[in-house]
């Protein structure tokens, strides 16, 4: 896709943004080494991350899949989804979750 910056722009937009990425993340690595207790609400705070941050990347793949909203019982990706997600609440197992939305996924998307 062109845009309308030169060369030199864009890797300067990148080499900043790489610089920057890794001083964030570095910035948490030096604030932990050097703070002995973490406050009981950064930690209750902390809990949640983890689950955010796995639905910031899921649920966009099984609800717009294409870019679209998609809430359909076309959407394979929702159903296998939703197949996974019971799988996991039933048997709190990770591996029996992962095999049976892929089964689902597959079954759904080849067979059916």
């Amino acid at each position: 896709m062109p845009t309308g910056y030169d060369s030199a722009t864009v890797w300067l937009v990148i080499a900043l943004a790489g610089v920057l990425t890794f001083a964030i993340r570095g910035s948490f690595i030096y604030l932990f080494g050097r703070i002995d207790d973490v406050p009981p609400t950064v930690e209750s705070a902390l809990e949640y991350v983890p689950a955010a941050v796995f639905a910031a990347l899921v649920f966009p793949a099984l609800l717009a899949p294409s870019g679209d909203l998609a809430v359909s019982v076309g959407n394979e990706k929702l159903l296998a989804g939703a197949l996974a997600a019971l799988a996991a609440w039933y048997t709190e197992r990770v591996l029996a979750t992962i095999l049976v939305g892929m089964g689902a996924l597959w079954i759904l998307r080849f067979v059916v």
